[in-house]
Protein backbone atom coordinates (compact mmCIF):
# COMPACT_ATOMS: atom_id res chain seq x y z
CA UNK A 1 0.00 0.00 0.00
CA UNK A 2 2.93 2.38 0.91
CA UNK A 3 4.48 1.65 -2.08
CA UNK A 4 1.65 2.00 -4.47
CA UNK A 5 1.46 5.63 -2.71
CA UNK A 6 4.78 6.33 -2.71
CA UNK A 7 4.71 5.85 -6.49
CA UNK A 8 1.41 7.74 -7.06
CA UNK A 9 2.84 10.52 -4.99
CA UNK A 10 6.30 10.40 -7.36
CA UNK A 11 3.88 10.50 -10.55
CA UNK A 12 2.14 13.31 -9.41
CA UNK A 13 5.51 15.10 -8.75
CA UNK A 14 6.85 14.39 -12.05
CA UNK A 15 3.79 15.23 -13.55
CA UNK A 16 3.90 18.72 -12.05
CA UNK A 17 7.81 19.11 -12.42
CA UNK A 18 6.70 18.78 -16.53
CA UNK A 19 4.20 20.81 -16.47
CA UNK A 20 6.01 23.71 -14.48
CA UNK A 21 9.04 22.96 -17.22
CA UNK A 22 5.97 22.99 -20.08
CA UNK A 23 5.18 26.35 -18.62
CA UNK A 24 7.91 27.79 -18.28
CA UNK A 25 9.26 26.96 -21.77
CA UNK A 26 6.16 28.07 -23.37
CA UNK A 27 6.17 31.36 -21.70
CA UNK A 28 6.88 33.94 -24.20
CA UNK A 29 10.82 35.56 -24.27
CA UNK A 30 11.11 39.27 -24.37
CA UNK A 31 10.84 41.20 -27.39
CA UNK A 32 14.80 42.67 -27.82
CA UNK A 33 14.89 46.15 -29.28
CA UNK A 34 17.67 48.05 -30.79
CA UNK A 35 17.87 51.82 -30.62
CA UNK A 36 18.12 53.90 -33.86
CA UNK A 37 20.83 56.65 -33.99
CA UNK A 38 18.99 59.73 -35.04
CA UNK A 39 20.41 63.61 -35.18
CA UNK A 40 17.60 65.13 -33.47
CA UNK A 41 14.86 64.18 -30.77
CA UNK A 42 11.92 61.96 -32.58
CA UNK A 43 8.21 62.91 -31.82
CA UNK A 44 6.12 61.89 -34.93
CA UNK A 45 6.24 58.75 -37.23
CA UNK A 46 4.73 58.15 -40.21
CA UNK A 47 5.11 55.27 -42.83
CA UNK A 48 4.19 53.71 -46.27
CA UNK A 49 5.55 50.28 -47.27
CA UNK A 50 9.15 49.77 -46.24
CA UNK A 51 9.68 53.12 -45.67
CA UNK A 52 9.28 55.34 -42.51
CA UNK A 53 9.33 59.50 -42.16
CA UNK A 54 10.43 60.32 -38.60
CA UNK A 55 9.75 63.64 -37.45
CA UNK A 56 12.38 65.13 -35.19
CA UNK A 57 12.73 67.98 -32.90
CA UNK A 58 15.99 69.68 -33.04
CA UNK A 59 16.25 71.57 -29.83
CA UNK A 60 17.69 74.76 -29.95
CA UNK A 61 18.39 75.15 -33.82
CA UNK A 62 17.50 77.54 -35.99
CA UNK A 63 14.95 75.83 -37.61
CA UNK A 64 13.43 73.04 -34.88
CA UNK A 65 11.39 70.48 -37.18
CA UNK A 66 13.16 68.13 -39.24
CA UNK A 67 12.37 65.10 -41.01
CA UNK A 68 13.67 62.18 -41.85
CA UNK A 69 13.19 59.51 -44.61
CA UNK A 70 14.68 56.17 -43.51
CA UNK A 71 15.07 53.22 -45.72
CA UNK A 72 16.40 49.85 -44.07
CA UNK A 73 19.33 50.86 -42.96
CA UNK A 74 19.76 54.66 -44.69
CA UNK A 75 18.26 57.96 -43.64
CA UNK A 76 17.71 60.54 -45.80
CA UNK A 77 17.02 64.60 -44.69
CA UNK A 78 13.76 65.58 -46.04
CA UNK A 79 14.16 69.33 -46.62
CA UNK A 80 11.92 71.33 -45.06
CA UNK A 81 10.78 74.76 -45.95
CA UNK A 82 9.61 77.21 -43.02
CA UNK A 83 8.33 80.72 -43.66
CA UNK A 84 6.17 82.28 -40.71
CA UNK A 85 7.75 82.95 -37.45
CA UNK A 86 6.15 80.40 -36.07
CA UNK A 87 7.30 77.47 -38.22
CA UNK A 88 11.04 77.58 -37.29
CA UNK A 89 9.98 76.88 -33.90
CA UNK A 90 6.91 74.39 -34.84
CA UNK A 91 6.83 70.84 -33.15
CA UNK A 92 5.26 67.97 -35.09
CA UNK A 93 2.27 66.78 -34.30
CA UNK A 94 0.79 64.43 -37.05
CA UNK A 95 2.34 63.33 -40.63
CA UNK A 96 0.80 61.66 -43.57
CA UNK A 97 2.56 59.71 -45.39
CA UNK A 98 1.75 57.63 -48.80
CA UNK A 99 4.80 56.96 -50.38
CA UNK A 100 4.91 59.76 -52.33
CA UNK A 101 3.06 62.99 -50.94
CA UNK A 102 3.84 64.60 -47.23
CA UNK A 103 1.22 66.39 -45.27
CA UNK A 104 2.52 67.82 -41.97
CA UNK A 105 0.73 69.49 -38.86
CA UNK A 106 3.22 71.44 -36.12
CA UNK A 107 2.58 73.64 -33.85
CA UNK A 108 4.30 75.96 -31.62
CA UNK A 109 3.18 77.94 -28.20
CA UNK A 110 3.14 81.22 -28.33
CA UNK A 111 1.37 85.09 -27.95
CA UNK A 112 0.24 86.84 -24.97
CA UNK A 113 -1.94 83.64 -24.04
CA UNK A 114 0.75 80.77 -24.77
CA UNK A 115 -1.67 79.21 -27.00
CA UNK A 116 -0.33 76.77 -30.38
CA UNK A 117 0.07 78.63 -33.23
CA UNK A 118 -0.63 75.66 -35.83
CA UNK A 119 1.45 75.13 -39.25
CA UNK A 120 0.66 73.13 -42.59
CA UNK A 121 3.31 71.59 -44.32
CA UNK A 122 2.95 70.12 -47.85
CA UNK A 123 5.62 68.58 -50.35
CA UNK A 124 7.03 64.81 -51.19
CA UNK A 125 10.26 63.30 -49.96
CA UNK A 126 11.69 65.74 -52.03
CA UNK A 127 11.05 68.62 -49.48
CA UNK A 128 8.46 69.99 -47.47
CA UNK A 129 7.19 73.74 -47.63
CA UNK A 130 4.80 75.59 -45.09
CA UNK A 131 2.92 77.42 -46.48
CA UNK A 132 1.39 80.43 -43.88
CA UNK A 133 -2.38 80.64 -43.28
CA UNK A 134 -3.99 83.76 -41.51
CA UNK A 135 -4.47 83.90 -37.92
CA UNK A 136 -8.17 82.77 -38.15
CA UNK A 137 -7.89 79.88 -40.16
CA UNK A 138 -6.42 77.88 -37.20
CA UNK A 139 -6.74 80.24 -34.15
CA UNK A 140 -8.96 82.87 -32.68
CA UNK A 141 -11.75 82.87 -29.87
CA UNK A 142 -13.11 80.10 -31.44
CA UNK A 143 -10.16 77.86 -31.83
CA UNK A 144 -10.22 74.08 -30.21
CA UNK A 145 -7.35 71.33 -31.24
CA UNK A 146 -6.16 70.10 -34.22
CA UNK A 147 -4.89 66.92 -34.13
CA UNK A 148 -4.48 64.63 -37.22
CA UNK A 149 -3.23 65.35 -41.08
CA UNK A 150 -4.80 62.76 -43.73
CA UNK A 151 -3.75 61.52 -46.70
CA UNK A 152 -6.43 60.10 -49.23
CA UNK A 153 -6.58 59.46 -52.80
CA UNK A 154 -9.60 61.65 -53.08
CA UNK A 155 -7.70 64.23 -51.40
CA UNK A 156 -5.78 65.73 -48.06
CA UNK A 157 -7.55 67.16 -44.74
CA UNK A 158 -6.84 68.06 -41.42
CA UNK A 159 -8.66 67.29 -38.47
CA UNK A 160 -9.86 68.93 -35.43
CA UNK A 161 -12.27 70.58 -33.16
CA UNK A 162 -13.95 74.15 -33.31
CA UNK A 163 -16.38 75.95 -30.96
CA UNK A 164 -20.11 74.99 -31.65
CA UNK A 165 -22.82 77.27 -32.11
CA UNK A 166 -25.10 75.22 -29.78
CA UNK A 167 -22.73 73.33 -27.49
CA UNK A 168 -19.09 73.18 -26.41
CA UNK A 169 -16.72 71.89 -29.69
CA UNK A 170 -17.79 70.64 -33.20
CA UNK A 171 -15.15 68.19 -34.83
CA UNK A 172 -13.98 70.35 -37.62
CA UNK A 173 -12.41 69.46 -41.12
CA UNK A 174 -9.88 72.01 -43.07
CA UNK A 175 -9.53 70.86 -47.01
CA UNK A 176 -6.95 72.39 -49.01
CA UNK A 177 -8.09 75.51 -51.76
CA UNK A 178 -5.17 76.09 -53.60
CA UNK A 179 -2.31 77.47 -50.58
CA UNK A 180 -4.82 78.02 -48.10
CA UNK A 181 -7.16 75.90 -45.75
CA UNK A 182 -10.75 76.24 -45.40
CA UNK A 183 -12.44 74.78 -42.28
CA UNK A 184 -15.84 73.40 -43.69
CA UNK A 185 -19.05 73.83 -42.03
CA UNK A 186 -20.35 70.90 -39.78
CA UNK A 187 -23.30 71.86 -39.55
CA UNK A 188 -26.11 68.80 -40.84
CA UNK A 189 -23.50 66.32 -39.84
CA UNK A 190 -22.57 64.20 -36.99
CA UNK A 191 -19.67 65.88 -36.67
CA UNK A 192 -21.65 68.75 -34.92
CA UNK A 193 -22.21 68.94 -31.08
CA UNK A 194 -25.77 69.13 -29.58
CA UNK A 195 -27.12 69.93 -26.13
CA UNK A 196 -27.80 66.25 -25.55
CA UNK A 197 -24.46 64.71 -27.31
CA UNK A 198 -21.18 66.13 -27.52
CA UNK A 199 -18.85 64.93 -30.38
CA UNK A 200 -15.30 64.60 -29.65
CA UNK A 201 -12.80 62.78 -31.68
CA UNK A 202 -9.52 63.06 -31.45
CA UNK A 203 -7.35 60.63 -33.58
CA UNK A 204 -7.95 60.10 -37.76
CA UNK A 205 -6.44 57.90 -40.31
CA UNK A 206 -7.54 57.13 -43.94
CA UNK A 207 -9.68 53.72 -45.30
CA UNK A 208 -9.57 53.95 -49.40
CA UNK A 209 -11.25 57.66 -50.09
CA UNK A 210 -12.83 57.52 -46.23
CA UNK A 211 -11.61 59.11 -43.29
CA UNK A 212 -11.79 57.18 -40.34
CA UNK A 213 -11.82 58.80 -36.58
CA UNK A 214 -11.93 57.70 -33.14
CA UNK A 215 -12.53 59.64 -29.86
CA UNK A 216 -16.09 59.40 -27.84
CA UNK A 217 -19.07 60.75 -27.49
CA UNK A 218 -20.70 62.60 -24.11
CA UNK A 219 -24.46 61.89 -24.31
CA UNK A 220 -26.62 64.16 -21.76
CA UNK A 221 -29.54 64.00 -19.82
CA UNK A 222 -30.85 65.25 -16.56
CA UNK A 223 -28.71 63.85 -14.08
CA UNK A 224 -26.86 61.98 -16.88
CA UNK A 225 -23.41 61.95 -17.91
CA UNK A 226 -21.82 58.66 -20.51
CA UNK A 227 -19.35 58.88 -22.09
CA UNK A 228 -18.55 55.96 -24.92
CA UNK A 229 -16.14 55.34 -27.06
CA UNK A 230 -17.18 56.17 -31.10
CA UNK A 231 -16.45 56.18 -34.62
CA UNK A 232 -17.06 58.84 -37.21
CA UNK A 233 -16.57 57.63 -41.23
CA UNK A 234 -17.05 59.60 -43.74
CA UNK A 235 -17.52 57.95 -47.26
CA UNK A 236 -15.41 60.25 -49.54
CA UNK A 237 -12.79 62.80 -47.71
CA UNK A 238 -15.46 65.06 -46.04
CA UNK A 239 -18.71 63.82 -47.60
CA UNK A 240 -21.34 60.93 -46.02
CA UNK A 241 -20.07 61.31 -42.43
CA UNK A 242 -21.79 58.60 -39.89
CA UNK A 243 -21.11 57.77 -36.82
CA UNK A 244 -21.80 54.80 -34.29
CA UNK A 245 -20.30 54.28 -30.96
CA UNK A 246 -18.54 51.11 -30.21
CA UNK A 247 -19.87 48.17 -28.26
CA UNK A 248 -19.42 48.54 -24.26
CA UNK A 249 -23.07 49.81 -23.19
CA UNK A 250 -23.18 51.15 -20.14
CA UNK A 251 -18.91 51.64 -19.45
CA UNK A 252 -17.42 54.60 -19.89
CA UNK A 253 -14.63 54.49 -22.72
CA UNK A 254 -12.48 56.16 -24.81
CA UNK A 255 -11.49 55.45 -28.81
CA UNK A 256 -8.01 57.05 -28.63
CA UNK A 257 -6.11 55.52 -32.11
CA UNK A 258 -7.66 53.69 -34.78
CA UNK A 259 -5.50 51.67 -37.64
CA UNK A 260 -7.34 50.48 -40.88
CA UNK A 261 -6.40 47.35 -43.41
CA UNK A 262 -7.97 46.20 -46.31
CA UNK A 263 -10.90 45.22 -44.71
CA UNK A 264 -10.84 45.97 -41.07
CA UNK A 265 -10.10 49.08 -39.31
CA UNK A 266 -9.11 48.36 -35.24
CA UNK A 267 -9.34 50.89 -32.56
CA UNK A 268 -7.54 50.99 -29.43
CA UNK A 269 -8.50 52.35 -26.51
CA UNK A 270 -9.97 52.14 -22.93
CA UNK A 271 -12.99 50.80 -20.97
CA UNK A 272 -13.36 51.92 -17.56
CA UNK A 273 -9.58 52.55 -17.75
CA UNK A 274 -8.56 48.74 -18.67
CA UNK A 275 -6.78 48.63 -22.55
CA UNK A 276 -9.50 47.93 -25.09
CA UNK A 277 -9.12 47.29 -28.85
CA UNK A 278 -12.58 47.02 -30.69
CA UNK A 279 -12.82 45.95 -34.88
CA UNK A 280 -15.40 46.74 -37.14
CA UNK A 281 -15.96 46.56 -40.92
CA UNK A 282 -15.44 50.65 -42.19
CA UNK A 283 -17.75 49.52 -45.06
CA UNK A 284 -20.69 48.51 -43.16
CA UNK A 285 -23.62 50.86 -42.58
CA UNK A 286 -23.57 52.56 -38.98
CA UNK A 287 -20.67 50.33 -37.80
CA UNK A 288 -22.94 47.24 -37.78
CA UNK A 289 -21.04 43.65 -37.42
CA UNK A 290 -18.41 46.17 -34.83
CA UNK A 291 -17.46 44.48 -31.59
CA UNK A 292 -14.67 44.62 -28.69
CA UNK A 293 -12.39 42.09 -28.45
CA UNK A 294 -12.18 39.41 -25.93
CA UNK A 295 -9.67 38.10 -23.69
CA UNK A 296 -7.08 41.44 -23.34
CA UNK A 297 -4.97 41.11 -20.35
CA UNK A 298 -6.17 44.07 -17.76
CA UNK A 299 -4.06 46.65 -18.48
CA UNK A 300 -4.48 50.32 -16.95
CA UNK A 301 -4.47 52.99 -19.13
CA UNK A 302 -4.92 56.27 -17.99
CA UNK A 303 -6.96 59.26 -19.34
CA UNK A 304 -4.09 61.13 -20.55
CA UNK A 305 -1.51 58.52 -21.17
CA UNK A 306 -0.25 58.23 -24.68
CA UNK A 307 -1.73 54.93 -26.76
CA UNK A 308 0.15 53.97 -29.81
CA UNK A 309 -2.24 53.12 -32.88
CA UNK A 310 -2.30 49.36 -33.14
CA UNK A 311 -0.12 47.69 -35.30
CA UNK A 312 -1.59 45.06 -38.18
CA UNK A 313 0.60 42.10 -38.89
CA UNK A 314 -1.57 40.24 -41.53
CA UNK A 315 -4.70 39.14 -39.19
CA UNK A 316 -3.29 39.65 -36.01
CA UNK A 317 -3.13 42.65 -34.33
CA UNK A 318 -0.19 44.31 -32.07
CA UNK A 319 -0.81 46.52 -29.19
CA UNK A 320 2.11 48.67 -27.56
CA UNK A 321 1.29 49.84 -23.87
CA UNK A 322 3.27 50.77 -21.03
CA UNK A 323 2.83 48.66 -17.89
CA UNK A 324 4.47 50.51 -14.43
CA UNK A 325 7.49 51.68 -16.18
CA UNK A 326 7.93 48.29 -18.58
CA UNK A 327 7.07 48.30 -22.61
CA UNK A 328 4.36 45.49 -23.02
CA UNK A 329 3.89 43.91 -26.53
CA UNK A 330 0.08 42.34 -26.52
CA UNK A 331 -0.34 40.50 -29.44
CA UNK A 332 -2.85 38.31 -31.43
CA UNK A 333 -6.66 38.32 -32.10
CA UNK A 334 -9.53 38.20 -30.60
CA UNK A 335 -10.02 35.82 -27.63
CA UNK A 336 -6.63 34.29 -28.13
CA UNK A 337 -3.33 37.11 -26.64
CA UNK A 338 0.39 36.29 -26.09
CA UNK A 339 1.42 39.61 -23.91
CA UNK A 340 5.54 39.37 -24.08
CA UNK A 341 8.29 41.77 -22.23
CA UNK A 342 10.56 44.12 -23.82
CA UNK A 343 14.21 44.40 -23.55
CA UNK A 344 15.48 48.25 -23.93
CA UNK A 345 12.47 50.83 -24.16
CA UNK A 346 11.06 51.93 -20.97
CA UNK A 347 8.88 54.70 -20.13
CA UNK A 348 5.88 56.08 -21.80
CA UNK A 349 4.68 54.27 -25.36
CA UNK A 350 4.71 56.99 -27.59
CA UNK A 351 4.21 56.35 -31.22
CA UNK A 352 4.48 52.90 -33.00
CA UNK A 353 4.41 51.83 -36.79
CA UNK A 354 5.34 48.83 -38.87
CA UNK A 355 7.10 49.07 -41.88
CA UNK A 356 7.71 46.03 -44.22
CA UNK A 357 8.90 43.83 -41.43
CA UNK A 358 10.36 46.19 -39.03
CA UNK A 359 8.35 47.67 -36.04
CA UNK A 360 9.40 50.47 -34.82
CA UNK A 361 8.62 52.15 -31.87
CA UNK A 362 9.26 55.65 -29.77
CA UNK A 363 8.96 55.19 -26.01
CA UNK A 364 10.53 57.55 -23.16
CA UNK A 365 10.05 59.19 -19.97
CA UNK A 366 6.93 61.70 -19.34
CA UNK A 367 8.04 65.31 -20.28
CA UNK A 368 11.55 64.33 -21.69
CA UNK A 369 13.05 63.29 -25.13
CA UNK A 370 11.94 59.82 -26.77
CA UNK A 371 14.26 57.38 -28.22
CA UNK A 372 13.42 55.39 -31.67
CA UNK A 373 13.53 52.13 -31.30
CA UNK A 374 13.43 48.51 -34.12
CA UNK A 375 12.80 44.90 -33.85
CA UNK A 376 13.17 42.75 -36.71
CA UNK A 377 8.95 40.72 -36.72
CA UNK A 378 11.00 38.11 -38.95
Amino acid sequence: MRTVRLLALLLAGASMAAACSADQSAEPQPITWSRVQLPAEPVVLAGSGDQLVVGLRDRGAKVVPRLLLVDGDRQQEIKVAPTSPYAFLAVWTSIAYDGRRVLALGGAAGGAHSNVRWTVWTGTTAGLTELPQTFNTFGGQDAGHLYSAVITPAGQALLGSWASTTSGLDAAVWLPQGTKWIRQDSTGTVLRSTPTLLAGPGAATSWGDAIVQTGSQVRLAPNVVQQEAAVWRSTKLNDGWSRFALPEPGARSQGLRVTCGEKLCTVAGWVEGKLALWQFDPSAKDGAGAKRLTGLPEIAVGDKAPLPAPVLAGDEVIQMVAGGNQIKVVGGRDGAWTVRASTGPSGEVKEARLVGRTLYLLAGATDAPATLWKTDLG
